[in-house]
């Protein structure tokens, strides 16, 4: 089987190569930028990708490789901060503070180069860089370049080396996918012989080693992450499993019941915990956003160590984090803290479980594709995403039992003209926030001042980048009134047309 090393130099963008190799049904490993040589040549690399990283080749303690990767005899890409390494190690030179581009930019194609072939001479693609490539090394020549004079392509004579100052992973770059295909298949080699199949056999075998004989308790929370993760370690250890479901009193309307229903059948052991009142004291008063993650956090492993305590022996907290919730929670060197996500960035320095997180590098969409595999429902595979911490990041400011029954109301009138129209299974992700916000309105002939609800939908492919979704006129206008004539407190509706970037998914 062919296999790609991807070499994490600390981008955001990582795993996404990862995820475009594999969506080609080709073998890819990610390892750490401190790797060395030798275990590169281990894994017997049919090529080898540099990824983009925060730092500047010229700073000292900047994040490196080592230089004899290069002497591996086999192709390598180097993609942003990974062609400026390229370009040092080999003899160019690298500038620093002259050309930033960040964002979509144009470039053109100069002469002729493998990784270009069937690309139109110009095209957009997503750049993000502050040093550029002044001087491309002896032997290797500039194959397309920016407006602004900047090298954004370079390729060495003997056809081994290539670099990329832009993203092709990313899907704001124009023909990005054909790109890594023609290095993957024309220049590497490789053949399309993996898929999701292996990597489940690959997890159960991985996960069997890990564990042994010692018990797992998991926090199981109704969403496709923690579903997928509990039968796939179901898979691996069976009744060395046990599930957890803690009722935080932050679900949706009747969603506890629902959750507990569709789990019937799996094979699963399943014990409730009804922890509202407990988590809803450790929130009162609290609104920063990062507050909250972490309390939640806190209080999540705090009862999975109660009820673990109550099993007996179980050694393991298995959760079902995917990869960008690490992104987001700066889990990576280099990468920057967006919010912390509940069951990263958010959990306690001592615990006394430890953890087991098989479903740490993919993202959703693959995680749902392993789910249908598993043979998991559909009401479950295709639930619209929902965070951890809850309604909580969607009820901005002060959390109390009266402003969550508001946003469960309004959430549930949402979901339901969603559903209603046959629009809900073409979004990604749905859902209402209450707003910190009073504005004067008027009632049966009568001054109201209440809050407001913001109501956000959005389409993505694997939640590092999202649109907003055009919904009908019709459709909005009915939900509104809906909302302001059947929930009380509110008496104004607002529409989120931000994407991602900017904006996160989820308001906090």
């Amino acid at each position: 089987m062919d296999n790609i090393v991807i070499i994490d130099c600390g981008s955001q963008f990582t795993q996404l190569i990862a995820r475009r190799v594999r969506e080609m049904k080709i073998h890819s490993a990610v390892l750490p930028w401190d790797i060395s040589t030798g275990q590169v040549r281990e894994s017997a690399p049919s090529g080898i990708i540099i990824s983009g990283g925060p730092d500047s080749v010229n700073d000292e303690g900047a994040i490196t490789v080592e230089r004899e990767i290069f002497g591996l005899g086999v192709p390598v890409l180097g993609v942003c901060y990974g062609m400026q390494l390229m370009a040092k190690f080999l003899g160019g030179q690298v500038v620093s503070g002259k050309g930033h581009e960040y964002g979509v930019t144009p470039i053109k194609r100069e002469g002729e180069s493998r990784l270009f072939r069937d690309v139109p001479e110009s095209f957009e693609v997503l750049m993000s860089h502050g040093d550029r490539v002044e001087q491309v090394p002896p032997d290797f020549y500039a194959i397309a370049g920016t407006k602004h004079g900047v090298i954004a392509g370079m390729e060495s004579r003997d056809g081994c080396f290539f670099g990329l100052q832009f993203h092709p992973e990313v899907r704001h770059t124009q023909h990005g996918s054909l790109i890594l295909r023609h290095f993957l298949f024309g220049i590497c080699g490789c053949k399309s012989d993996w898929d999701l199949g292996n990597w489940i056999d690959r997890s159960v075998r991985e996960i069997r080693e890990q564990v042994g004989a010692e018990r797992v308790v998991c926090g199981l929370s109704g969403g496709v992450d923690s579903s997928v993760a509990a039968v796939l370690v179901h898979k691996a250890v069976g009744r060395q499993l046990e599930c957890i479901y803690v009722d935080h009193g932050l679900m949706r309307l009747n969603e506890s019941r629902q959750v507990l229903d569709s789990y019937e059948g799996l094979g699963l052991s399943l014990r409730p915990v009804d922890a509202s009142e407990m988590f809803l004291r450790g929130l009162s008063g609290v609104t920063d956003p990062e507050a909250k993650r972490k309390v939640i956090g806190e209080l999540f492993i705090r009862v999975f160590e109660e009820e673990a305590a109550k099993i007996g022996s179980a050694e393991w907290l298995l959760q079902g984090t995917i990869y960008p919730d690490v992104i987001e929670s700066g889990g990576k060197k280099g990468s920057a803290v967006i919010k912390s996500h509940h069951n990263v960035g958010a959990l306690p320095e001592r615990m006394k479980l430890k953890l087991l997180e098989p479903l740490r590098d993919l993202f959703k969409d693959e995680v749902r594709e392993i789910g249908r595999l598993l043979d998991i429902p559909g009401a479950i595979v295709g639930r619209h995403p929902f965070p951890g911490p809850g309604l909580a990041v969607r009820c901005l400011g002060e959390i109390s039992k009266e402003r969550l029954d508001t946003l469960r109301a309004a959430d549930a009138i949402f979901t339901e003209e969603l559903t209603r129209s046959g629009l809900y299974g073409d979004i990604w992700q749905s859902f209402c926030a209450l707003l910190p916000v009073r504005t004067v309105g008027v009632m049966g002939d009568g001054r109201t001042y209440s809050e407001v609800i913001a109501l956000r939908a959005v389409n993505s492919s694997d939640a590092m980048t999202a649109e907003w979704t055009r919904l009908p006129a019709e459709l909005l206008d009915l939900v509104a009134k809906r909302i302001c004539n059947e929930v009380r407190g509110i008496n104004r509706v607002v529409l989120d047309i931000t994407s991602k970037p900017p904006a996160t998914i989820e308001w906090e």
